[in-house]
């Protein structure tokens, strides 16, 4: 049950502390007055998304704080429980707007989420607004509220159809990529047979451009290393070396060690110089080639290239598009099967989702009775005990909803056909039609704080007197907060405020006022009379309470 609101700064509000019991809660005023700003107000702090400039011009920040009491059990207890927080027997909800559009929220003083304010609205507040009638009103709704009054789940039927339809879109596309790939078969058994053939390895198209660039170079540098080789010989540099060499071997003894160091040195010279040799001798060697080696070098190189051109990938990257080659001749291979096993897993959920549907069909139709029987029972105490609602089902092409097209159907004189509640019910009696249906929609939730935002719109007199009669019986069991213009509704409340405008220094304020005996009388009267207050109307106003 929510027992207060108090607002700071917020559109026309400075500040404001109200008090709701239970029972039924009448809210009246001018048009224009703010009453509006309140629903507004209490939207923002259950998390309601709406209109985004709600801080009070002039203003740093708009606060608003709700609390309720909590009953044992209610399901705002397992909310709290399943987010963290202390159970507790009242709920303190406070939501702050700074002047930049930053929006904080706190339960029972602790930050949460405006998510988690969203999912305790649901089970505090059920506001029935001016423009509910669009959805009321319209058929492709209805099959939501009929789930909705009957609590079905429909959540199987969706994720059934979604199945169904991604193993159709599988089956599509591999339908596709399989008639594809069997176009190009001769050109993938093609393509892979060269490859095979040729057998190209990574790395090899470098390797092979060396060894090529080398023998080339051969020919011209190999007669060069020749005559360095010759040059080093017996028959050149070493020659003269190793006659040094002896020559002063045989001359050091008589030298008194004076030509130790330079037979020393001329050791080393002949040694770096085999070292020399050896090196000029491994490059002769290497340098030999077979012409017929170069042509045959030369040949797979630009073999490998030519077929690396030819399907445009670099030719160390041939490997691997032979293995893509292989796997879309594996998936032809394997591409009959699988569309042999979507098939059958299409089929099979086609099959799941005929069943669900069908089941759910069924329950519609049982929750279909209910609802009727209960709109009967919503429907004499509104004046309406000639009338009859009736839920339509018809079978409709197959959807996530289901199988099901389901139309509200009102027939409002006896023996008067039956049509669609948008097409056959009046002004009046389409705002009783639609209470009725709130009501029924709204009564399996239990603990909940209604609020009826001028559900009496177009009805006056005994109807209007008929329809604050329902909402008071409403209540008798709850809590219901109505805002409202006409008087025969306002008369029925058990607790009454007036909402009003006021310019004080300049500046518009909106103030709500508790009304005690006589200035309701006065309040129901102006709704009676207008402006001018006569005796009249205040008689009347007495006669309504």
């Amino acid at each position: 049950m929510l027992r207060g609101i108090h607002i700071t700064d917020m559109l026309l509000i400075d500040r404001l502390d109200l008090k709701f019991q239970s029972g039924l809660n009448v809210l009246t005023g001018e048009t224009g007055a703010g009453k509006s700003i309140l629903l507004d107000s209490l939207g923002f702090v259950l998390g309601w998304r709406g209109r985004a400039d709600l801080v009070r011009s002039g203003a740093t920040q708009g606060v608003v704080t709700a609390w309720f009491d909590l009953s044992i059990g209610h399901p705002a207890r397992i909310i709290l429980v399943e987010a963290g927080f202390p159970e507790a027997d009242e709920l303190i909800l406070r939501r702050t707007n700074a002047s930049d559009g930053r929006k904080t929220a706190y339960v029972n003083d602790r930050r949460c989420s405006g998510e988690m304010l969203r999912q305790l609205s649901d089970v505090l507040v059920e506001l029935h607004g001016q423009h509910d009638d669009i959805g009321l009103l319209n058929p492709r709704k209805h099959c939501d509220l009929l789930d909705e009054f009957g609590s079905l789940d429909t959540s199987n039927v969706r994720n059934a159809w979604k199945a169904y339809h991604l193993f159709k879109k599988q089956l599509e596309e591999t339908k596709i990529e399989f008639t594809a790939a069997q176009k190009n078969q001769e050109y993938l058994v093609h393509s892979l047979d060269e490859i095979n053939q040729l057998a190209p390895e990574t790395g090899e198209d470098k390797a092979l451009d060396v060894k090529r660039r080398l023998m080339q170079a051969s020919i011209k540098i190999r007669e060069d290393i020749k005559k360095v080789s010759k040059n080093l010989s017996l028959d050149g540099a070493e020659g003269l070396l190793n006659d040094a060499s002896r020559w002063l071997e045989g001359v050091s003894g008589q030298a008194e060690g004076r030509l130790d160091i330079a037979i020393s040195a001329l050791s080393r010279a002949i040694s770096e110089l085999s070292t020399s040799q050896q090196g000029v001798e491994s490059c002769l060697s290497s340098l030999d080639f077979d012409p017929l080696e170069l042509e045959q070098t030369e040949e797979r190189l630009f073999s490998i290239r030519a077929l690396a051109r030819k399907h445009s990938v670099l030719p160390d990257d041939l490997a691997l598009f032979k293995q893509e080659l292989s796997r879309k001749l594996k998936g032809i291979e394997l591409g009959a099967d699988k569309i042999i096993s979507l098939e059958q897993q299409l089929f099979q959920a086609k099959v799941d989702y005929d069943k669900l549907a069908s089941d759910l069909s069924v329950s519609r139709k049982k929750s279909a009775k209910e609802l009727e029987y209960s709109m009967a029972k919503e429907l004499a105490p509104l004046k309406l005990e000639q009338a009859i609602f009736t839920t339509n089902l018809e079978v409709a092409n197959a959807s996530s909803d289901g199988i099901d097209t389901v139309t509200f159907m009102v027939s409002t004189n006896p023996g008067a056909p039956a049509g669609p509640i948008n097409k056959i019910a009046s002004g009046g009696e389409l705002s009783r039609f639609l209470l009725a249906l709130k009501v029924c929609l709204t009564n399996k939730t239990q603990g909940i704080t209604m609020i009826f935002d001028e559900i009496d719109r177009g009805v006056g007199g005994a109807t209007a007197d008929a329809v604050g009669q329902r909402l008071s019986d409403i209540a008798a069991s709850g809590q219901v907060l109505v805002v409202t213009h006409s008087p025969q509704v306002a008369a029925k409340g058990a607790h009454h405020w007036r909402v009003q405008k006021s310019v004080l220094k300049g500046e518009t304020f909106t103030t709500v006022v508790e009304l005690d005996t006589e200035a309701r009388i006065n309040e129901i009267a102006r709704m009676l009379a207008g402006d001018i207050i006569t005796p009249e109307a205040r008689a009347a106003a007495q006669a309504l309470l």
